[in-house]
């Protein structure tokens, strides 16, 4: 048995499998092995995990309700009693109603002499303590209420560590949102058999905390996975004899009357990247006609807008502002690599002839890379910025299937769709980047990559995704100025 493992950045993409892909790959797993077998690891992972994150516990206080995740937690007590620890059991349930192996793991704690009973704790717990979740499972599809809501308030406000059973009790395994007011908000998971997108985005990063993973040796064979977590970007070598017609062009239009900063941050990002030539179109007229702080900019005037560079990377609408939509046909039918972000896609969600352009795309070839943060994704969709959070990869499934072009939702767990694909759900960076102008730096770096590496679009648009948070997640101050945003990705793009 491997036990838990903390979550690191892996080697390759890892599989994320939601609610009714688990039931299945347990469903598989129980035919196969002995009863109460799947149950046991479980129970022997959990107290060796609690353990680790409370090494000087004396007490162990275990919330347990009435399903196979009740049972988990039982059998948590029985190896934590056995370890010496004080361990009271509160069970949410009539013990003659439990499943199968959660009755034998009731029985196992009977035993073995743990307290178990339906009465809350009367004993304070104290910081070094452990509290362990086990309310409820990945099956859960509502609100918790009456007893299990109780658990979840006592659970939440321990003063100790708290690990929860495969995810936090209340939270939702497919969408990382809390079914109702009743969630617990964990110090730790352990996600047992198979990683739950829920954990990765949404409010699902909040109520998870540091997320480890045991996958009880059960292979998950031939079930496709729900959504992917990525693996971080690799560098790229630059050859001796290569030159800077060798790594692209990009063009960003944008910068609207009293925006241009929002253009100038996106080709910054974009040069940063390692485009080796990046052009500004200022959709102010009487705006900058160069970057002091980058003069390696170029800024063409307005007679020469109307072309574009001939296979450039476009980023268009950072600050564009109402101004954008003069420009938009034009963008739509032309480039051949498109970035569209902000304003140009609030353009687009109010005119139905530009969005009959974006879905054509597609079918040309021309790749095309959305950026919208919740309301953009949601006026884009004809919907409201809460049901878009309500299920954001099934958001961005949407979108990237409608518009034929590969999506980045932003947000806590941005995800990244592309049409006909499972989605990925990036797992870095933090709130940090909730300052002006971090998603025009987003929208340039993206484009930056792929003028780089060219080729199809998702590549690009996931790897810009993790290096924007990996940039932010290694910055020491909050919040982080998207100026100095691109000076950081600029670093780390040089490890």
């Amino acid at each position: 048995m491997t036990g838990p493992a903390r979550l690191r950045p892996p080697a390759q993409r890892v599989p994320l499998f939601g609610r009714d892909a688990t039931r299945r790959i347990e469903q598989a797993a129980q035919a196969y092995h002995p009863p109460f077998a799947l149950m046991a690891r479980a129970g022997e992972s959990v107290a060796r995990l609690a353990r680790a994150i409370a090494p000087h516990a004396h007490r162990a206080w275990i919330a347990c309700g009435p399903g196979n995740n009740g049972g988990d937690g039982l059998e948590a007590a029985v190896h934590l009693h056995a370890q010496d620890l004080d361990v009271s059991v509160t069970l949410a349930a009539d013990p003659a109603n439990l499943p199968a192996d959660a009755r034998i793991a009731h029985q196992r704690a009977l035993a073995a002499g743990v307290r178990v009973s339906a009465s809350l704790p009367s004993h304070a717990m104290d910081p070094g303590d452990v509290a362990i979740d086990a309310v409820l499972g990945v099956g859960s599809t509502r609100a918790p209420g009456g007893a299990l809501a109780a658990l979840i308030v006592r659970l939440n406000a321990a003063p100790c560590p708290v690990l929860a059973i495969d995810l936090p009790s209340g939270l939702d395994a497919d969408t990382g949102q809390p079914f109702g007011p009743a969630c617990v908000v964990a110090t730790h998971t352990l996600s047992l058999l198979t990683l739950k997108p829920g954990l990765f985005t949404g409010a699902g990063r909040d109520h998870a905390g540091d997320v480890w993973f045991d996958d009880l040796e059960v292979p998950t064979g031939a079930e496709t996975p729900t959504a992917w977590r990525p693996a971080p970007p690799h560098g790229r070598l630059r050859l001796h004899a290569q030159h800077k017609g060798s790594f692209g062009d990009v063009l960003v239009v944008g910068g609207g009357p009293g925006m241009a900063g929002a253009a100038v941050l996106a080709a910054r990002a974009a040069h940063a990247a390692g485009a080796g030539r990046v052009h500004v179109d200022l959709l102010d007229p009487s705006a900058l006609t160069h970057d002091l702080v980058r003069p390696e900019l170029m800024f063409r005037p307005a007679a020469r807008q109307h072309d574009l560079p001939a296979h450039a990377t476009v980023v268009a609408g950072c600050g564009g502002g109402s101004a954008i939509a003069a420009v938009l046909p034009r963008l739509l039918g032309q480039a051949e690599r498109l970035v569209l972000d902000a304003d140009a896609l609030n353009t687009i969600a109010a005119d139905t002839a530009l969005q009959a352009l974006l879905a054509a795309r597609g079918p040309r070839g021309h790749g095309t890379v959305l950026t919208p943060h919740p309301l953009e994704a949601a006026r884009l969709l004809g919907t409201d910025t809460a049901t878009v959070q309500h299920d954001r990869l099934a958001a961005a499934r949407q979108l990237a299937q409608r518009f034929q072009a590969v999506v980045v939702l932003k947000g806590s767990g941005s995800v990244v769709a592309a049409p006909g694909e499972a989605p990925f759900i990036n797992p870095t960076g933090n709130a940090a980047l909730a300052t002006a102008g971090t998603g025009d730096v987003l929208a340039g770096w993206i484009g930056g990559l792929w003028a780089l590496a060219g080729g199809e679009p998702l590549a690009p648009a996931c790897h810009g995704t993790w290096q924007h948070g990996e940039a932010a997640d290694r910055c020491l101050t909050t919040p982080l100025r998207a100026a100095d945003l691109v000076e950081a990705l600029h670093a780390l793009s040089r490890r």
